[in-house]
């Protein structure tokens, strides 16, 4: 038996898992802080896609676009690669190869990857598809609290709340086993749909905010003007741990509750309550998720909530908080080492000298050669195939033709590289139109690290072998790097040597492992970051001093704008996307698994029925949306709790039904986010479309 953590969401669940009488691997629940001994279905299902029909267990080659893969050996396809990006950084320089990485890397590989990348490499060209994940919340933190780590405190902490509200965040079905952290605490959910969380909410004798989307920024302005007339801010705290607060309130001054409800929807007397029952509490925290993240002005959003919790005097008290809910397995860790384009390991600015000459230190290298910042993700990949963009890409562990905005623009502009490797273990909808597919080890066949929503370093174990012919991801950067002229050392295909030049590199940073290690994983240390070499972990930050040079909290001056795109008679009604319980990200795993692909094997939308009958619509017929950017076909769910300006999709579903051919690529000025959250659409019956029709 073999205890690790499950492959999914940031929550990451411990489970044990033992062969079964066929060979493949069965799970079962391990009691861990997180979990406490629950799973969700696709963590209970998790073993099933190791053993996919279609799992590739030999490199795919095709030197034409047109024709079909042919399977090689890994010397021909690592040759082949590495021949190809040597001819196009020589004719095009450095930047013309780029990097593309993921939030399910461990934080190893995502060292590596960064390494290879500026050092093998010499490209600024990487971004990681993290940035659609919480990068706004990373950007509000960094400068109310002067660091980023999703929760600055245990998820065990939260159970004892009185009361939590929840901003843009589901996880009764997005992480299910969170629930148990709060059943105990009053709920205040903030999200346009009736979710299950808000159900869950309701039940328990907490509130639903439902503001119309693109507006919870005004809301939180709302709820702290509304805490400052009812005179249950927190004065002594504003006062001894904070600077800004006039500023900030100067924008919130004229969000009065009744104002924000014309905005918002929200009714003045829910704002009222909600904010006394926040402040009155003897322990509370303020959560936020993509909800409120994923949109052009998501920095400014998150920073209204956190000076909403600052004028309550919540962050940095033992009991009560601040936090974001990480969404991707290793979104945290896979932040803080290298694979954002302008961060160096340790959570560093790459533009940073003193940084800059660390980091070289340990990797051996000159500063001056390590490049500067690249483009962020969104950016990155509008630019690929461009006179000026990048004309190849290696692909580590993604999707985004499922799962960036503007899904067919990406699709177009991937299509006009000159070369694409995809690292993955399917066929992916991404991988499918690669040159080179490299087959790579799973969760459960290799070890490393993952840094979970709270900030805890877990160690993830082998549990079985990876099927022969696959490599895992250290051995393919090694391979690649070594043709290209490195020496073999610099990267290492042992994940615990790995591990130890990692906490080299990020010793002195914000993000310290430079303590981690493991034997002290083994032992079973809860190994919160910043963890420094022969130190104590750091589970609860802030209860001290922030980490700004005078050690107080900064308040954000924010104002309420309108969302990038407005609707239209042409497009009367907004889109808003989210994730389902029995599927992940892009689908690329879930959706291989024969319990989760029947229990949810279709694209959906939710729309309430006085809106569905103008629409000529009826329960379980098929529906086209359409926005300015493309359309997708979804099965019509009828929901009369649902509001009637908006629409719902998961976005886990490809081809003509993937949501993403819909969604925005308006970026957030601070965090590059794009603004999956809202987009204007039409609704009508999908002509001629068969059922099963591009799954």
């Amino acid at each position: 038996m073999t205890t690790t953590h499950c492959p999914y969401c940031a929550l990451q669940c411990a489970m044990h898992l033992e062969p079964g009488p066929n060979g493949a691997l069965t799970v079962r629940p391990a009691d861990f802080p997180t979990n406490r001994g629950g799973l969700c279905r696709k963590g209970w299902t998790s073993a099933e896609v190791l053993g996919t029909p279609d799992r590739i267990t030999s490199p795919l080659l095709r030197k034409d676009r047109n024709a079909e893969f042919t399977e090689v050996d890994w010397d021909t396809a690592l040759d082949y690669v590495a021949e190809r990006l040597s001819g196009l950084r020589a004719e095009y320089g450095p930047d013309a190869v780029a990097v593309f990485g993921s939030g399910g890397l461990t934080n190893e590989k995502s060292y590596l990857l960064g390494k290879f990348a500026r050092v093998a490499l010499g490209t600024s060209q990487i971004d990681y598809n993290g940035r659609f994940c919480m990068s706004s919340a990373a950007a509000a933190s960094m400068r109310a609290f002067g660091l980023d780590r999703g929760m600055p405190f245990p998820l065990t902490d939260v159970g004892e709340a009185e009361v939590v509200l929840l901003a843009g965040a589901n996880p009764a079905e997005t992480m299910p086993p969170m629930m148990g952290h709060l059943a105990a605490p009053t709920l205040i959910v903030v999200d346009p749909r009736r979710s299950a969380t808000a159900q869950q909410a309701l039940a328990q004798g907490g509130m639903h905010l439902a503001p119309r989307p693109g507006t919870d920024l005004a809301l939180a302005l709302g709820l702290l003007h509304a805490a400052r007339i009812q005179h249950l801010l927190d004065a002594d705290y504003i006062a001894a741990r904070t600077t800004g607060f006039d500023a900030a309130w100067a924008q919130a001054a004229a969000w009065w509750p009744e104002q924000t409800e014309h905005v918002t929807g929200v009714p003045a007397h829910q704002i009222r309550d909600a904010a006394r029952l926040l402040a009155e509490a003897s322990s509370a925290y303020v959560l936020t998720g993509r909800g409120t993240e994923q949109h052009a002005k998501g920095t400014d959003t998150v920073s209204a909530w956190i000076n909403l919790a600052l004028a309550l005097g919540l962050p940095g008290r033992r009991g009560s908080g601040y936090g974001c809910i990480t969404g991707q397995g290793n979104g945290q860790g896979g932040r803080e080492h290298g694979q954002k384009a302008d961060q160096l390991p340790g959570y560093r600015k790459i533009d940073d000298p003193a940084a800059r000459d660390h980091v070289a230190g340990v990797w051996g290298v000159e500063p001056d050669t390590l490049p500067g910042p690249g483009r962020s993700a969104f950016e990155l990949l509008d630019a690929l195939g461009t006179e000026t963009g990048p004309r190849a890409m290696l692909l580590f562990g993604s999707n985004p033709v499922v799962s960036a905005p503007e899904a067919q623009r990406v699709r177009d502009r991937i299509a006009a590289l000159d070369l694409l490797v995809a690292a993955d273990f399917v066929l992916s909808e991404t991988a499918a139109m690669a040159d080179v597919v490299l087959p790579v080890a799973q969760w459960a066949e290799e070890s490393g690290t993952m840094t979970n929503l709270e900030g805890r370093v877990l160690r993830r174990r082998a549990a079985a072998a990876p099927p022969a012919g696959v490599r895992t991801d250290l051995e393919v950067l090694n391979g690649l790097a070594t043709r290209l002229g490195q020496p073999a050392d610099r990267f290492p295909t042992d994940p615990d040597a790995a591990l130890a030049e990692l906490g080299a590199a990020s010793a002195g940073g914000a993000a310290d492992y430079s303590g981690v290690t493991p034997e002290r994983l083994e032992e079973g240390e809860a190994l919160h970051w910043p963890v420094r070499a022969q130190a104590e972990a750091t589970p609860r930050l802030f209860l001290d001093a922030f980490a700004h040079p005078d050690g107080r909290a900064r308040f954000t001056p924010v104002a309420h704008r309108p969302s990038a795109e407005a609707t239209t008679a042409d497009y009367p009604l907004i889109a808003t996307t989210g994730r389902l319980m029995g599927h992940y990200q892009s689908g690329a795993q879930t959706r291989r698994v024969v319990e989760l692909a029947q229990a949810e094997p279709e694209a959906y939308v939710e729309v309430h029925p006085d809106t569905a009958t103008r629409c000529g619509l009826s329960n379980g017929a098929w529906a086209r949306l359409t926005s300015a950017r493309g359309t997708t076909v979804a099965r019509v769910r009828l929901r009369a709790d649902a509001r009637l300006d908006t629409v719902f999709l998961p976005f886990h579903f490809a081809g003509e039904q993937a949501a993403n051919n819909l969604t925005n690529p308006a970026l957030d000025p601070t965090s590059r986010m794009p603004e999956f959250k809202v987009s204007a659409v039409r609704l009508e019956p999908a002509a001629h479309h068969t059922e099963g029709e591009n799954l």
